[in-house]
């Protein structure tokens, strides 16, 4: 069993990660702002857990705040470690992640993104807690002309803000590493998470308008919006329409669980490794599907392209398999199918 905080637990890939983890026997403390997430997320896992008999000696701990509270972090500590239990790893989630807003207020994305790790860093660095897992994300990479899969070893150029802080983020992750040879680090650089637990109980639920096709594409299906907005049809793909790496939510859950405790096994470590399916499947591919798999249909409409988005975007994830032994095992229908599910147990 081990200890763990989880920043940002309460938002769509951090819970999903919470249950796993409680599942198994953990320990978490959780720090959320609930900006845009909410905390009745923990009475469904809960739920989860009494149905599947693992309810019994869950272990969670809830505080609401902002990582920009160094009081705060340091008492989450504190207190860990006063119960005889001190937080020995972290999972970081916490950020604001929508790409067109990031462009039209970036001081808010560095402020948020930038500000609140490194109080995270400093308080983990003053509690002599060393291992972090950072959830870091597809858009640090640049355009590849050729389109094809992004490796971890290709350049990091970012087009967007939001892009631009996770790299930054990474590159202080590196400077810690590099001057202090105690910290084990990885960096998870996932693609397009989508799709939601089997169960239906939890999901991706913004509380703001979402930025990211698959929840426009439920709230389109449930009748909360008239119509979905596809960005360009002239991109250079088979059907004019971007591509990206759609991965189940649960398959990157399952990722940050074989990564923490890689770190907790392994010697120093500072690692970046792409998590996503290896495929490319275009805006066009995935409505249908949807459509198909859920006996639907979407209303869309073709727009103007936006600024930042690039054509093809899909991940190698050899790396990911050979330190981890993680490959994604959900496919596109599941992914919509469950994602799905999870919306209309919200009408």
């Amino acid at each position: 069993m081990k200890t763990l905080l989880i920043t940002g637990g309460a938002g769509y890939i951090g819970s999903h990660t919470c249950l796993n983890l409680l599942s198994n026997g953990n320990e978490i403390y959780i720090l959320d702002s609930f900006v845009n997430s909410s905390p009745e997320v923990f009475e469904k896992i809960k739920l989860i857990l009494k149905e599947n008999n693992k309810f019994e000696n869950v272990k969670l701990k809830i505080y609401k705040g902002s990582l920009k509270d160094e009081d705060l972090l340091n008492e989450i500590f504190s207190n860990a470690s006063a119960s005889g239990r001190p937080i020995e790893g972290v999972i970081h989630f916490a950020s604001l992640k929508s790409v067109s807003e990031s462009l039209l207020d970036p001081i808010k994305y560095w402020d948020e993104n930038l500000v609140g790790t490194i109080n995270l860093l400093k308080a983990m660095n003053k509690n002599n807690c060393k291992n972090i897992v950072f959830s870091s994300s597809a858009t640090v990479y640049g355009i590849k002309p050729d389109g094809s899969a992004l490796r971890e070893s290709d350049q990091i150029k970012p087009t967007n803000p939001y892009g631009f802080t996770k790299s930054t983020i990474e590159i202080i992750l590196l400077n810690l590493f590099s001057s202090c040879k105690e910290w084990k680090i990885i960096n998870l650089r996932y693609f397009n998470p989508i799709g939601a637990h089997s169960s239906g109980l939890i999901g991706e639920n913004p509380l703001n308008n979402p930025a990211n096709i698959f929840p426009n594409i439920c709230q389109v299906a449930a009748g909360i919006k008239p119509k979905l907005y596809i960005y360009g049809k002239d991109w250079l793909t088979k059907d004019g329409t971007c591509e990206r790496d759609f991965v189940h939510v649960l398959d990157v859950a399952e990722a940050h669980i074989l990564s923490i405790n890689y770190l907790y096994k392994s010697s120093s470590q500072f690692l970046n490794i792409n998590i996503g399916t290896g495929n490319p499947t275009s805006i066009l591919e995935l409505v249908k599907t949807f459509e198909k798999v859920n006996n639907l249909k979407i209303s869309y409409e073709f727009v103007d392209r936006r600024p930042g988005d690039i054509y093809r975007s899909f991940a190698d994830v050899g790396f990911a398999y050979e330190i981890l032994n993680w490959k994604s095992s959900r496919n596109l229908k599941e992914m919509c199918v469950d994602g799905w599910k999870w919306q209309k147990n919200q009408m």
